[in-house]
C-alpha cells in the first residue's frame, strides 16, 4: 500500500518538476545567463554597471515601483469595503463571482475596451459632449493608466481579502460588541487586524504583477508611463540588446522576490505575535 502511494505521488511530481524546470528555472538562468555574458559569450558584470550608472534606468526603476505602489492603494481602499460588503450578503459567492468574472476575459480585448471608452470619439466623450463639453484627452495619461490598470487588477486584491475575512468566526465581532465595542472599533480592533494575511496575499498577488506591465502601459498610458516593463519589451523586440533586457529582467524578478520575502516575513511575525 505505501508503495502505491509513493508511486501515485511520483507520477504527479514528475510532469510537474518537468514543467518547473522547462518553464521556470531554465528561461530563469537564461536571463541570468545573458545579463552576465558578452555577445561572445564571455563573463562581464557590464550589464549591470550600465544600468546602474544610466539616470533613465533608474528613473524607469522608480516609476515602476511608484506606479506599483499606486495601483496597489488604489485596489486595496477600493477591495476591501467591497469585500467587507459582500460577506455580509446572503448570497455572497454569487456576487463574488461577478466580481470575478472580468478575470475570465482576455486582457488585450479588456485593454481595447477601455480604448474604446476613453478615445476622442469614444463613450466618455461622447456623453460629456451631451453637456457641452468639448472632448478631451483621456488617453494616454497617467491617470488613465492607473484606472486601467487597478481596474484589472481588483479582482486579485478582492478575491484574498473576502476569503480572509469569510474565515472570521463571526463570535468575535459579536463579542466585541457585547464588550462596549462600536461598529468601528470593532472593524478596526478585531477584523481588520484578523484579515491581515489576506490584505498581504492580495498586496501580493497586485503589487508584484504592476512592476513589470508593459501591454496597458504602451496601449493606454502611450510614452507618457515607462516602466520597467516598457524598457525590456524594448529591448527584447526593438533595439535587439538582449543582454540589457535581460539584466533588467533579473533586476526586476530580485525586486519581486524582496516583496514577496518582506511580506512573508511580517506574516509570520504577526501569526507570532497573536500565538
Amino acid at each position: 500500500m505505501p508503495k502505491s502511494k509513493q508511486q501515485r505521488q511520483l507520477f504527479y511530481i514528475i510532469p510537474y518538476g518537468m514543467w518547473l524546470v522547462l518553464f521556470v528555472i531554465a528561461p530563469l538562468m537564461l536571463l541570468l545567463f545573458q545579463s552576465l555574458t558578452t555577445q561572445n559569450g564571455h563573463f562581464t558584470l557590464q550589464n549591470y554597471a550600465t544600468y546602474f550608472a544610466s539616470g533613465t534606468y533608474l528613473l524607469m526603476t522608480f516609476n515602476s515601483v511608484w506606479y506599483a505602489f499606486l495601483i496597489t492603494i488604489i485596489t486595496l481602499v477600493i477591495s476591501y469595503p467591497m469585500a467587507y460588503l459582500l460577506n455580509q450578503l446572503k448570497q455572497k459567492q454569487f456576487w463574488l463571482l461577478l466580481v470575478i468574472l472580468p478575470t475570465w476575459i482576455n486582457l488585450l480585448l479588456k485593454t481595447y475596451a477601455f480604448i474604446g471608452l476613453l478615445s476622442k470619439t469614444g463613450t466618455v466623450n461622447n456623453f460629456i459632449g451631451l453637456m457641452g463639453i468639448a472632448p478631451q484627452q483621456l488617453l494616454f495619461s497617467n491617470w488613465s493608466f492607473l484606472l486601467v490598470a487597478a481596474y484589472i487588477e481588483i479582482p486579485f486584491m478582492i478575491l484574498p481579502i473576502f476569503n480572509s475575512l469569510a474565515e472570521i468566526n463571526p463570535r468575535l465581532a459579536q463579542a466585541s460588541r457585547d464588550l462596549g465595542a462600536n461598529q468601528w472599533q470593532t472593524l478596526r480592533r478585531v477584523i481588520l487586524p484578523l484579515s491581515m494575511p489576506g490584505i498581504k496575499a492580495g498586496i501580493q498577488a497586485v503589487f508584484i504583477p504592476s512592476l513589470s506591465l508593459f501591454m496597458i502601459t504602451r496601449l493606454i498610458g502611450g510614452n507618457r508611463v515607462i516602466t520597467l516593463g516598457t524598457a525590456i519589451e524594448e529591448h527584447f523586440l526593438v533595439t535587439q540588446n538582449w543582454r540589457i533586457g535581460s539584466t533588467i529582467g533579473v533586476i526586476l524578478i530580485v525586486a519581486m522576490i524582496i516583496t514577496m520575502v518582506l511580506t512573508r516575513e511580517r506574516a509570520r511575525k504577526s501569526s507570532r505575535n497573536r500565538g
